[in-house]
């Protein structure tokens, strides 16, 4: 499986959109430092992840959530946990 996944910063209530194949441990990575990208706002709690069965569709989906309708449409269906 292709997960996209979005992370909410406790420390600043930021948003990242990422991509792996185990989402699992890439949530492990993030909390403890491992990615630089997200070092500095840990800790950060899952909120949202889609599966997909081809990679390609998830790296799509990943693109368009990075881009501004994909996070209007992401904080418009979070509303209530982006709170």
């Amino acid at each position: 499986m292709h997960y996209v996944y979005v992370l909410k910063s406790l420390k600043d209530n930021s948003l990242y959109i990422g991509y792996t194949t185990d989402l699992k441990r890439r949530v492990f990575e993030h909390n403890n430092g491992l990615s630089l990208s997200t070092k500095y706002k840990r800790p950060y709690k899952l909120i949202f992840y889609e599966g997909f069965l081809v990679r390609i569709d998830a790296k799509h989906r990943e693109i368009y959530l990075k881009s501004g309708w994909g996070l209007r449409t992401l904080k418009k269906l979070l509303k209530r946990t982006l709170v």
